[in-house]
């Protein structure tokens, strides 16, 4: 009688673990594209943009889409990555934002 409430059980409990393996993917996920757009925002906020893009893919990890809006006050980095956590599911896009001040006297 245990094994036949156990066999039903355990493809839920299978089911479950997938989702939190899963849920933990897309957790990393977010905090290596907060680290990239902050990364970016602090390279071209000191005036540096053209390395801004290497650090957020070192900061990332992986291949990093960045969308850069600088002003005379503060620069504002969004990072976007493309996750796919199971190869069956579909691909989960993962966006993060960071400002940092602009250093003074740069101009836009």
């Amino acid at each position: 009688m245990v094994t036949a409430e156990t066999a039903m059980a355990l493809p839920v409990l299978v089911l479950l673990t997938m989702a939190g393996v899963v849920a933990v993917g897309v957790g990393q996920a977010r905090v290596r594209c907060a680290d990239a757009a902050a990364e970016a925002a602090r390279a071209v906020a000191r005036g540096d943009p053209a390395v801004a893009a290497a650090r957020a893919r070192a900061a990332a990890g992986a291949p990093v889409a960045l969308s850069i809006a600088s002003s005379t006050s503060d620069t504002r980095v969004t990072a976007r990555m493309t996750l796919r956590p199971v190869s069956w599911l579909p691909s989960v896009a993962v966006v993060e934002t960071a400002v940092a001040a602009t250093e003074p006297g740069l101009v836009s």
